[in-house]
């Protein structure tokens, strides 16, 4: 058996074993129903959706090029980005960076088309890019929320259940980055006890912290002591998610991280955050061309410190409220910005990220389900390898809510049956049970429908479809009632997988070091 595969342990699954009877038993089966029907990789079957012909395209990209070249991009603070810029043929003038046409483009070229992210248990290693599909929870929130104790701010226990959540459920391919903001912790540490959950408490892959160049240092260590220093050098096993300081501005604080990632070798999801009319024009065009700039300025940093260096074109573009400010979500304009930018992507050969369930509403209602529901739906149909926020999110980011992440891993189980498209073959086209049924007869009990059963339909285990009889005397329970519930029994099942003690006693002392070094920073 290879060292790593030693080192790194085994995971033994999410029930607990020896329970056989009661209230234990039912969390048990209920949690089992989460566990993969099927392996965890996702693959695109159905087509994907073109909404711009050729013609259109070149034009943004003609004033994505224009962008660049007469207004240019600043990089703020950092030296060593303006330097590399220089030598690659950008012309400099203070920070602000100028490239001329089709510089930044042939600056990406380096980048791989698809590469893996490796677990710390290899059935849970993920390919990002060509038609891999790739789930991953919301990110950033500093508060959660809940129907027992409503919204709140969050707390480190409150970090480590949702990488638990993301760890039990199949229709997630990875555990995330900062899926809510630990504030009881310092802010100069938290980042430690962060990653040490997504190492602990997962096996899936994870992103690191990007707060500080130092942070993400932190992570790629790390990872190191649980992955081998040697084999981070020609394996991706974290990831950094970069932002633009849009509109068209890095800091010193993400091209600090971002460079800590492609020196390591390690993944970057570079994502300008554009909401319309604040951090750039109010119309879509205008926007789309700005981030499609954005993007490539970024990920030719990212190139030109390592070439060949994973990296993941983001897109984060949504509109406003013009009357109010405030971000909106799932709305047509950006639902159409997703298609246009995932073309833009396919040109340039990258992995695409979209934002996934998305939706300005402060709880699980009807207006969070809409929103997020097109949200996922366009970002998918776009043509996403990558989707970023598919759990979880609530008032615009702001929020991570535990009913909302699991009624969003429905609707991700649901996204697995339709990219899964159809199989037409003897077996699926049914004859047997025409032949079995005959005319004016019911097909329940025939040979293929006991045969099929189990696999022929996405069965959701959140839905409510009894009768209205039924419904009642089971107690009235409404969608977000259910999903509370399940939550709560999905916690009660978990169980924490294998790691090889030494790693974990290493991991610690690593923290212990770092925490003590520091004086506590609470902002």
């Amino acid at each position: 058996m290879p060292e790593a595969d030693v080192m790194l342990g085994t995971d033994h699954g999410s029930v607990p074993q020896g329970r056989r009877g009661g209230r234990a038993a039912r969390v048990a089966r209920r949690a089992d129903q989460d566990r993969p029907r099927s392996p965890g990789v996702l693959t695109r079957k159905i087509p994907l959706y073109n909404l711009l012909d050729e013609g259109a395209l070149e034009e943004l990209e003609a004033q994505a090029d224009w962008i660049l070249k007469e207004i240019g991009v600043e990089f703020r603070g950092d030296d060593e980005a303006l330097a590399l810029f220089k030598g690659a043929g950008a012309s400099v003038d203070g920070v602000r960076v100028r490239f001329d046409r089709g510089l930044a483009r042939s600056l990406c070229s380096t980048a791989p088309k698809q590469f893996q992210m490796h677990a710390r248990n290899p059935a849970h290693t993920i390919t990002v890019g060509g038609d891999s599909v790739v789930f991953t929870p919301a990110y950033g929130p500093p508060f959660v929320s809940d129907l027992d104790r409503g919204r709140r701010y969050a707390t480190l226990e409150d970090f480590q259940n949702f990488v638990k959540l993301a760890y039990l459920s199949p229709w997630l391919h990875h555990s995330g980055g900062t899926v809510c903001e630990p504030v009881d912790i310092p802010v100069n540490k938290r980042h430690l006890d962060m990653v040490y959950a997504h190492l602990r408490y997962s096996t899936k892959p994870f992103m690191g912290a990007v707060t500080a160049p130092e942070r993400a240092e932190d992570s790629i260590d790390m990872a190191r002591i649980v992955f081998g220093e040697a084999y981070l050098e020609d394996h991706c096993v974290i990831q950094g998610n970069i932002n633009v300081n849009s509109p068209l501005v890095f800091d010193d604080i993400m091209t600090g991280a971002l460079k800590a990632y492609a020196r390591a070798n390690q993944g970057i999801v570079l994502s300008p955050f554009i909401l319309g009319g604040a951090m750039g024009p109010v119309t879509q065009p205008a926007l789309i061309a700005q981030a499609h700039a954005e993007a490539m300025v970024g990920i030719a940093l990212g190139q030109l410190v390592r070439p060949g260096s994973p990296v993941v074109y983001g897109n984060f573009l949504t509109t406003m409220n013009l009357k109010t400010g405030a971000p909106t979500f799932g709305t047509p304009e950006a639902n159409l910005s997703a298609f246009a930018i995932g073309q833009l992507c396919r040109r340039l050969g990258l992995p695409l990220r979209c934002g996934g369930h998305l939706t300005a509403s402060k709880v699980s209602d009807g207006q969070a389900m809409q929103e997020s529901a097109d949200s996922m739906t366009a970002g998918l149909m776009a043509g996403a390898n990558y989707v970023l926020h598919a759990a979880g999110w609530l008032e615009g980011g702001l929020t991570m809510g535990y009913e909302k992440f699991v009624m969003d891993l429905d609707h991700c189980g649901m996204m697995h049956a339709t990219l899964g498209g159809l199989t037409i073959d003897e077996n699926t086209l049914g004859g047997q049970a025409y032949r079995e049924a005959g005319p004016g007869e019911n097909f329940f009990g025939v040979a293929h429908t006991m045969t099929n059963f189990e696999t022929a339909n996405y069965m959701s285990d959140l839905a409510d479809t009894q009768s209205f009889e039924q419904w009642t005397e089971n107690g009235c329970m409404t969608h977000e009632q259910r999903a509370n519930r399940r939550w709560k029994d999905m916690l009660a099942a978990y169980e924490l997988p294998a790691m090889d003690p030494a790693v974990d006693e290493a991991l610690l002392d690593f923290m212990a070091v770092k925490k003590n070094n520091r004086e506590d920073q609470w902002y």
